[in-house]
C-alpha cells in the first residue's frame, strides 16, 4: 500500500478543475484580477477542450438582448421555470451577468455567433421562456464556446495537467480550510498531490448513473462524490432534469441518449406516439413548448402506455416545417440523426427522456465561495441557480457566467491569503487508501455493475418516482456499492489503466445516487424535475424548502432548508425598475 511519502508533490497559487465553460472562464478571469506572479494551474480528467460537456452543448445560450426582453423577464422565467427554489441571488447574477457574458465572448474570446439581416444576434425560441432569447452558433453552439477558449487559454502562461483525475478534496488538519487536490495522473499511474491557495471545482456534473444519458463519457460526478466526503453541503440533489428527447437508436450503440436539442420543439417541432398522434396537448396547453419536465413526464406516460415507438419510445416530426428549412436550421441534428439511420428533415426520429443536466450541487453563495476556506465551485457542481429545473439555453450562460465570478472573486480573495496551507496526513492517507482498493481485490469486470446500477436508477428514481421504488433504489443502490468493493482491477500498469478508472467512476456514481435517491424521499412534494406520484402536488409556494444532504463517515444525512425569497415572492413578479408588482397567478 502506498504511503503519502510516494506521492509527488506540486504547489501552484490557483488551482481550476475542470476545462469546460466553467474552468476556462475561471483561468481567463483569474489571470486578470489577480496580483502579478500568480502561478495559475489547470486540471482535466482528459485534453484541454476535447472533454467534459459544454462542447456537446447545442442548443445556445440565454441572454435578454432587448427587444421586448429584459433581464427581470429572464429572471422571472428563471424563478418560474424552478418552482420557486432557485437561489435568488444567484439567478439574478446568471441573467444579469450573462449580458455582460456574450459581449465578451464575441469581443474579446472571438465566438462567432449567428445573426440576423440587420446585423443583430439571432435569438431563437426555447421552452419554457417567454421571450426568444437563446444566442446560438447554428445547433452546435458549445463547440464554438469552448474551441474559442481553448484557444485563449492554449496561448496563455497557464499551466496545464492534462489527463489528471481528482480523487480528494485535501483540508488542512483542523479541517478549517483546504490545503489541495489529490490527483491521479492517468499517464503514469502516480498519484500527485497539488496544493494551493485557492481551488476552482468544476468537474461538470453527468448523470450517466441512468439508462439513457447525454453527457460526455468521463462524467460521473466525481466533483460531487469528493465534495461530500469533504463534509461540504450539497442541495436539490434530487433534481436529475431529463431532456424529452434523447435519440433512441437502439441499445446497440452509445448514440442512443443523446441529445436532439430543444430548437427543434421551439421552431414546430411535434411529437408523437407509436400511433403516430401528436399527444403533449393531453398534457399541458404549451404543448411541445412545455417545459423539459412537463414534456419529460408526457413522453414517459404514453411509454407506460405502450403507445411507443419500435424501440420503446416516442417521434419527433419536423418534415411538416420543409426538409430543406430543417436541414438549414439544424445542420448538425440532421447529421446526427443520418449516422444512427434516421432522417430528422423529411422522416420520423425515435426519441427517449434522457438524464441531461443535474440542478443539484455544492451549497455556494452568489460569488461562487463554499463553507471550506479556499474553495469555490462554479458551473454544474453548484447548485442554487436553477432550483428544481434549469431552462434550456441557461446551461452553458451559468457555467461561462459563474467560471468569470470564480475567476475573478479567487483573485480578490488570494491578495488577502498567505503561505499554502499543510494538508491532513491522515484524510490524504485515506484517499490513497480508497483509490487503492481495488488494486487489492481478485481482477473482474466492472461494466455490468454499472448497467445494473443505470437500470435501476431509471426504473426507480426516474422521470417519476414513489416512496416504495425510492426506497427500492437505496438497497439497490447499496448492494452495488457492496459486491463493487469485492471487483478488483489488475495491478500491473497502472498507467492508463481504464480498468481502475471504471472502477472509481462508478464508485462516484453509487456515492451520489444514494444521495440522489434519499434527496428524492425527503421531498414530498412534485416540483419541476422531481414528480412523486404519490405526492404530485407542488405544494405549498409560500413554504417552499429545497434539501440538504451531508455525509459523516460513510453514512448520508438529510434536512429541509426554507427557501430565501430575497427578491422576490410566490404571486409577485419584477418589472424593469426593479419594484415588486402583485400579479393574478403570477407562478
Amino acid at each position: 500500500m502506498a504511503s503519502p511519502t510516494e506521492i509527488d508533490r506540486h504547489d501552484t497559487d490557483i488551482l481550476i478543475i475542470g476545462t469546460g465553460g466553467a474552468g476556462l472562464f475561471a483561468a481567463l478571469h483569474a489571470q486578470q484580477s489577480a496580483p502579478p506572479g500568480t502561478r495559475i494551474s489547470v486540471a482535466v480528467k482528459g485534453l484541454i477542450g476535447k472533454c467534459g460537456c459544454t462542447r456537446m452543448v447545442q442548443g445556445g445560450y440565454n441572454v435578454a438582448l432587448g427587444g421586448g426582453d429584459t433581464v427581470e423577464r429572464h429572471f422571472m422565467d428563471t424563478i418560474r421555470g424552478g418552482k420557486w427554489l432557485p437561489n435568488q441571488d444567484m439567478a439574478w447574477k446568471l441573467c444579469e451577468q450573462a449580458v455582460v457574458r456574450i459581449r465578451e465572448l464575441e469581443n474579446e474570446i472571438g465566438c462567432f455567433f449567428d445573426r440576423n439581416p440587420d446585423g443583430s444576434l439571432h435569438q431563437k425560441a426555447f421552452a419554457g421562456q417567454t421571450a426568444d432569447r437563446t444566442v446560438h452558433k447554428g445547433d452546435l453552439t458549445g463547440i464554438e464556446i469552448i474551441s474559442r477558449l481553448m484557444e485563449q487559454v492554449l496561448s496563455r502562461p497557464v499551466e496545464k495537467l492534462q489527463e489528471h483525475r481528482a480523487i480528494g478534496l485535501i483540508p488542512t488538519a483542523d479541517k478549517s480550510a483546504l490545503a489541495g487536490v489529490l490527483f491521479i495522473d492517468m499517464r503514469t499511474g502516480r498519484f500527485r498531490l497539488v496544493r494551493a491557495k485557492t481551488v476552482m471545482m468544476a468537474t461538470g456534473g453527468g448523470p450517466t448513473m441512468y439508462k439513457y444519458n447525454t453527457p460526455s463519457g468521463d462524467k460521473t460526478m466525481d466533483g460531487l462524490a469528493m465534495a461530500l466526503r469533504a463534509g461540504l453541503e450539497l442541495r436539490d440533489m434530487e433534481m436529475v432534469q431529463f431532456h424529452p428527447t434523447g435519440l433512441l437508436a437502439g441499445d446497440h450503440t452509445r448514440m442512443t441518449g443523446t441529445v436532439l436539442e430543444e430548437g427543434l420543439r421551439g421552431a414546430g417541432g411535434q411529437l408523437l406516439n407509436g400511433a403516430q398522434n401528436r399527444f403533449m396537448f393531453d398534457y399541458d396547453p404549451k404543448g411541445e413548448r412545455a417545459t423539459r419536465d412537463v414534456v419529460s413526464r408526457g413522453i414517459y406516460s404514453e411509454m407506460r402506455k405502450n403507445n411507443t415507438s419500435e424501440n420503446g419510445g416516442v417521434f419527433i416530426s419536423m418534415a411538416h416545417l420543409g426538409p430543406d428549412n430543417v436541414r438549414a436550421k439544424f445542420p448538425g441534428m440532421v447529421k446526427r440523426c443520418a449516422d444512427s439511420g434516421f432522417d430528422l428533415a423529411a422522416g420520423l426520429v425515435e426519441v427517449v427522456p434522457t438524464a441531461h443536466y443535474f440542478m443539484g450541487g455544492v451549497v455556494v453563495d452568489a460569488d461562487t465561495r463554499t463553507a471550506l476556506e479556499g474553495l469555490y465551485v462554479a458551473g454544474e457542481d453548484a447548485g442554487g441557480a436553477h432550483g428544481s429545473n434549469r431552462l434550456g439555453g441557461n446551461g452553458v450562460a451559468n457555467s461561462t457566467v459563474y467560471g468569470g465570478v470564480a475567476g475573478d472573486t479567487m483573485g480578490t480573495d488570494i491578495r488577502k491569503m498567505g503561505a499554502l496551507r499543510d494538508p491532513c496526513p491522515t484524510t490524504l492517507q485515506a484517499e490513497v487508501d480508497r483509490a487503492l482498493h481495488p488494486l487489492t481485490r481478485k481482477p473482474d469486470l466492472v461494466q455490468p455493475l454499472r448497467h445494473t446500477l443505470q437500470e435501476a436508477m431509471w426504473e426507480d428514481v426516474g422521470v417519476l418516482r414513489t416512496e416504495a421504488g425510492l426506497n427500492r433504489a437505496q438497497t439497490r443502490v447499496a448492494d452495488i456499492s457492496t459486491a463493487l468493493m469485492e471487483v478488483g482491477v489488475a495491478p500491473d500498469n497502472l498507467a492508463f489503466n481504464l480498468t481502475w478508472h471504471d472502477w472509481l467512476n462508478l464508485r462516484s456514481l453509487c456515492d451520489i445516487s444514494q444521495a440522489i435517491a434519499l434527496a428524492g424521499l425527503e421531498r414530498e412534494n412534485s416540483r419541476g424535475a422531481h414528480y412523486r406520484e404519490d405526492f404530485p402536488d407542488e405544494g405549498d409556494l409560500d413554504a417552499s424548502y429545497f434539501t440538504v444532504v451531508t455525509q459523516t463517515g460513510d453514512d448520508l444525512a438529510v434536512r429541509r432548508d426554507p427557501v430565501d425569497f430575497s427578491i422576490v415572492r410566490p404571486g409577485e413578479t419584477i418589472l424593469p425598475d426593479g419594484e415588486p408588482e402583485t400579479l393574478v397567478a403570477a407562478q
